[in-house]
This record gives C-alpha cells, sequence and structure tokens, in this order.
C-alpha cells in the first residue's frame, strides 16, 4: 500500500514538474537570459563606437556621483509612493461601492475599467491636450468658472508637471486595483457581516474587524503588482513630459532608456540592474507582510 502512494505520489510529481516546464522554459528565456545578460554588460564600458571594456564595478561608481541619477530615483520613490498610495484608497473605495447590491452595478463594473484599458501612450496624449496651456480642458474650465484669472503652464514646472503624472496614472490603474480588491471582497461571506449586525458591530467595526483583515492577502497581492510597475514606469511619462522641465520628471527607466538611446549601454545596464533590484527588495517586503510563506506551511 504505501509503495503504492510513494508510486502515486512520485507519478504526481512528474506530472507537475511537465505543467511547469513551459513556464519553467519561458522564464528562463525571456526573464533570467536577459537580466543575466543585462548584468554583464553592467560590468562593462560599452559604448557605441568604442571597444567593449571590462571595467568591474565602475559603472556602479559612477551612478553615486550622477546627480542625475539620484534625482531619478528620488523622482521615481516618491512618484511610487504617492500614486501607489492614491489607488489603493482610491480603489479599495470603488471596490466596496461596486461590491453592494446597486442599481446598474453590472454597468458601472465595466465602465469602470475603461481606462486601464485604454493604452498608456493614447492615455497620456489624452492627458497632454488636457493638461495644454493654451487649449485644454483644465484651463479652459478654470477661467470660464472665474477659477484662474489667466492659464497655467501645468507642464512647464517640476511640481506641475509631477502631480500632472500622477494625477494621469492614478486615473488609469486606479481601476486595476479595484478590481482585484473587488474581487477578494466577493469572496468574504456574507454572513460573517449579518453575525456581526446582530452582535452590534457598526460600519466601521465590521470593515475594520472582518474586511480589511480578510483583505489584507489580496491588499498586499495588488500593492505588489503596482508597486513594480510604477517602479518601471516610462510610457506615460515619456508621452506626457519627455522627463522635463528640467530632468525633473525623468524615471528610472526613462534615464536608463536615454543612456541606451547615446549608445552608454554599459552604463544604461547599470541603472536597470538598480530597477530590479529595488523592485526585487520591495517585492520581498510586500511578501514578508503578506506572510505568505505562513499560508503555505
Amino acid at each position: 500500500m504505501e509503495k503504492n502512494k510513494h508510486l502515486y505520489a512520485s507519478k504526481d510529481t512528474r506530472l507537475a514538474y511537465a505543467f511547469c516546464l513551459p513556464i519553467i522554459l519561458f522564464s528562463l528565456m525571456f526573464i533570467v537570459v536577459p537580466v543575466f545578460g543585462t548584468l554583464i554588460t553592467s560590468f562593462f564600458r560599452d559604448v557605441t563606437f568604442l571597444d567593449s571594456q571590462f571595467i568591474a564595478w565602475k559603472n556602479y561608481g559612477r551612478l553615486f556621483s550622477d546627480i542625475q541619477f539620484w534625482q531619478s530615483l528620488r523622482f521615481t520613490l516618491v512618484f511610487v509612493i504617492l500614486s501607489v498610495g492614491l489607488e489603493l484608497i482610491l480603489g479599495l473605495i470603488f471596490a466596496l461601492l461596486l461590491n453592494e447590491y446597486l442599481p446598474a452595478r453590472g454597468f458601472f463594473r465595466v465602465v469602470m475599467l475603461i481606462p486601464w484599458a485604454i493604452p498608456i501612450a493614447i492615455s497620456g496624449r489624452i492627458w497632454e491636450f488636457i493638461y495644454h496651456f493654451e487649449f485644454g480642458l483644465i484651463n479652459f474650465l478654470a477661467l470660464k468658472t472665474g477659477l484662474l484669472n489667466q492659464p497655467i503652464n501645468w507642464l512647464g514646472s517640476s511640481d506641475g508637471a509631477f502631480f500632472a503624472i500622477v494625477i494621469s496614472d492614478v486615473w488609469k490603474t486606479t481601476p486595476f486595483i479595484a478590481i482585484i480588491l473587488l474581487a477578494g471582497l466577493s469572496n468574504i461571506p456574507r454572513i460573517l457581516y449579518s453575525q456581526a449586525m446582530i452582535d452590534g458591530a457598526g460600519s466601521w467595526q465590521r470593515f475594520y474587524r472582518i474586511t480589511l483583515p480578510l483583505l489584507k492577502p489580496v491588499i498586499i497581492v495588488a500593492l505588489l503588482f503596482r508597486t513594480i510597475d510604477a517602479i518601471r514606469i516610462f510610457d506615460l511619462i515619456y508621452v506626457l513630459t519627455g522627463g522635463g522641465p528640467g530632468g525633473s520628471t525623468t524615471s528610472l527607466s526613462l534615464y536608463a532608456f536615454k543612456h541606451y538611446l547615446s549608445g552608454d549601454f554599459g552604463y544604461g545596464s547599470a541603472i536597470s540592474i538598480v530597477i530590479f533590484l529595488t523592485a526585487g527588495m520591495l517585492s520581498i517586503l510586500y511578501i514578508k507582510l503578506g506572510r505568505f510563506g505562513e499560508g503555505m506551511r
């Protein structure tokens, strides 16, 4: 009997590995190999029209004295904290509303996905027109309602451009957070809320004692996906501001791209590795906060 169980277990194990093999090969080919290649390139002076030369850690040492790199890192981290934080708050509010039995709830769920379904390049161009100095919608409405006496060049200042990017990103990706949280809310048994109401728990107590603890793993997963995506932000900034004014809205990805574009592949690869390590460390932090490993024991 024990021999048969062991035989079945070994068959199940081989079958599991067989099913996992395609994704393992895909990960090796399109993730591990490119990351390893980027890491190797970061140790070389790999500049167009010059011979490649091994320089060890000099590209990374160059980062410490690169003011633009630190400015890009600061912009990226502040952007991640502000945009992801706002998306979580708004996404949770929308998810809670759409989880209730509202009229035309299905219609609103579909409509909410429209911003997320629009390609980033197109949404960036839309927001560029909205913020336009001469014929932008914001200046038009502000002038018509008397909030402004003269139009403001929203993308012409560092603070204005930063908040313009944050608002554009929040508008586009809040539906993504909301849908993930909505899926988590739909799996919370309604009977828990009914029993809590019978025990005299108010709305806040039900939210704090039932919704948040049971929704915590889903929140961590949503934050993990969005944080990694926000750290790599490139296309929205490239379309909306191009990293300006004066490089104040240059993200790490855009800064690495500019070095790749100029032919400095070694230094661009070093910046890319920093992005990879930053995303990796934050991912580990989220996994620790979510305590996913405890649930697997």
